[in-house]
């Protein structure tokens, strides 16, 4: 249509494409159709974004009066890298709007709640890439609003109180020591929270961030043992995720930096890396407690989606390789039962005590040989194959149905069920709606059935507390259902696996019950965890004043917070059909599909 066209539909669109490091506002400012163009709302942000605004009317808008607002307020703010606009119209009902360039015909319907009926767009003029954005008066938004002011009280008491540190103690205001990541400066907040200030649109603390990164984050000078596990979930992949984000190689000479520190701990006679490395020495080691000395699952079996992509983007392939070696080593290995143990010797290739659990110790192992299939554009034939037999060997065994019928997953050990499931393991509904998402096949529809009922089953054990907080682990018995019964097992560490289960699937089935059960989740965060000083933990759920754990975690603004924001976002905040998610929510490109993979 022309500029000069008059819009008397819902919604208005105007496509803005920038190619240089100009966009507006990425991130829901409060505009109204009135004050569409501000100028204070533009946003210096890293290339290649283009953007599609959104304003909500039931009135005729003018878009050639939109588009001069636009282009003046661009000028007026001294940006000179806005290219061109197109725009687009209401026609009628079923919106579909392309997701990505490409000649294909592959459309997607727009949350109900956006009110569209049908946005056209010139296929000749469709961006790379482009991200909706939602205007006017949106619970959504409001949502949004509050997430990100959560994210920044977070952030500026770390940045007041801890920086540089690992971790902030809110309640004393001091940095945490007693973490996994001990007394040296490792800045394990800054790094994985970074991305989320990204996506936030928190551009001067991204950059304080980065800053840090550059001038103080030096492994070579430090003499810390660290787990190859959490170096590589949280660092690698937040550093590899703000690369991909930016295309800044300062994040990706970092992470370069980082993995070759971990390059060490796989010199065993297996390959299979031990959990601890020196990060001066090289020396490494496994936890005496892990039945003898083994390797993790979770932890040797949570390499994969970072060091391939590292592999990727710096043309180096001992990472790859590395992980390429683990995977084969498993596929050589009798599975009892057709499932995974958690622990497994690195000296001799056997496994350990036969314990098997879809959450601590096994957890991320079947996530990332999923996410490994989805992130090579589903070439990796192998992985889903792996990710296939695991779980379908893990719901004929390990899958239970209590008296009420909640459905969850017990642990095994020694092939005796003990009907306690952890938070940790919360994740598994994401990860079958995820499964059965970009697969279809005669289990999908029983998978996803499953994935719903294990993530109700989570939210049952928030709502069945006092402070409408789930506990680190809970069981089921003849008397009790989906409750903690052990003190030690009472606490709440601002985890985020349920939110993340709430996330995938309100994406994959868009009920919009899981956007509730989010947001009781974020007043009883507001309510039990919120101190002057940060974000808390709490000792007991089931206490109406529970006392709190005085420590903020890293992956609190690394997975809480960004899986909350995202659940309140379009779909287009981080495409699930262009990101998969490391099992620290740091976001990675598909190859094939996402422009911003940037190969080497």
């Amino acid at each position: 249509m022309s500029k000069g066209a008059t819009t008397t539909g819902l919604v208005s669109i105007v496509m803005v494409m920038a190619v240089t490091g100009v966009y507006l506002s990425k991130h829901y400012p409060q505009y109204h159709k009135e004050d569409a163009a501000n100028a204070k709302e533009f946003k210096e942000l890293p290339p290649e974004l283009p953007l599609i605004i959104r304003l909500d009317t039931s009135d005729p808008v003018d878009e050639s009066v939109l588009y001069n607002k636009i282009v003046r307020s661009i000028k007026a703010s001294d940006q000179k890298d806005f290219v061109s606009t197109t725009t687009s119209t209401i026609l009628e009902d079923d919106a579909v709007i392309p997701e990505t360039i490409s000649n294909s015909s592959q459309d997607r319907t727009l949350d109900e709640d956006q009110s569209v009926r049908n946005v056209v767009v010139p296929e000749e003029e469709v961006p790379l890439r482009f991200s909706i954005f939602e205007f006017g008066n949106n619970i959504q938004e409001e949502r949004r609003k509050k997430i990100k002011e959560m994210m920044k009280h977070a952030w500026d008491n770390y940045v007041r109180y801890a920086w540089g540190k690992n971790e902030l103690r809110p309640m004393t205001k001091r940095g945490h020591s007693a973490s996994i990541f001990g007394n040296m400066p490792l800045g394990a907040t800054i790094l994985d929270g970074l991305d989320t200030l990204y996506i936030m649109g928190m551009t001067e603390e991204f950059k304080q961030g980065r800053d840090w990164i550059v001038n103080e984050l030096d492994v070579d000078s430090l003499t810390a043992d660290v787990s190859v596990f959490e170096m590589n979930i949280r660092f690698i992949g937040g550093l590899l995720t703000c690369f991909a984000f930016t295309g800044d190689v300062v994040f990706r000479d970092k992470a370069l930096q980082i993995a070759n520190k971990l390059l060490p701990a796989f010199q065993t006679p297996t390959g299979i890396p031990n959990a601890l490395v020196n990060l001066k020495s090289g020396g490494s080691k496994n936890y005496g407690w892990a039945s003898g000395g083994s390797s993790i699952l979770s932890e040797f079996g949570t390499l994969h989606l970072e060091f391939a992509y590292l592999s990727d983007v710096t043309g180096n392939s001992v990472f790859r390789n590395k992980v390429d070696h683990i995977r084969q080593h498993l596929q050589g290995l009798e599975k009892p039962k057709g499932l995974y143990p958690n622990y497994l010797n690195p000296k001799t290739g056997n496994w350990g005590q036969h314990h098997m659990s879809m959450g601590a110790l096994g957890d991320s192992f079947f996530e990332y040989l999923l996410k490994a299939w989805i992130q090579s554009n589903k070439e990796d034939n192998e992985a889903r194959q792996m990710y296939d037999d695991a779980m379908q060997a893990v719901i004929q065994h390990m899958l239970f149905t209590s008296k009420s019928g909640l459905t969850y997953f017990a642990e095994l050990k020694f092939d005796r069920p003990e009907h306690k499931m952890d938070h940790l393991g919360c994740f598994s509904g994401g990860l079958l709606a995820l499964g059965a998402n970009t697969l279809k096949n005669e289990v999908s529809d029983k998978y996803l059935d499953i994935a719903k009922k294990i993530t109700e089953t989570c939210h049952e054990s928030y709502v069945r507390s006092n402070t409408k907080l789930g506990p680190e682990s809970f069981r089921f018995t003849d008397g009790i259902e989906a409750r903690a019964l052990k003190s030690t097992e009472k606490y709440y560490i601002l985890r985020p696996e349920v939110i993340e289960s709430y996330f995938y699937l309100y994406r994959l089935t868009k009920d919009n019950k899981y956007r509730e059960w989010g947001w009781e989740a974020v007043e009883a965060l507001e309510k039990h965890c919120r101190v002057p000083g940060g974000y808390t933990g709490i000792k007991n759920v089931y206490s109406d004043q529970p006392v709190q754990d005085d420590v903020q975690q890293s992956f609190f603004l690394a997975e809480t917070l960004k899986y909350l924001y995202l659940l309140y976002s379009d779909d287009s905040l981080l495409n699930l059909n262009e990101w998969v998610f490391n099992t620290e929510a740091h976001a990675l490109p598909i190859k094939g599909v996402n422009p911003f993979y940037r190969e080497a």
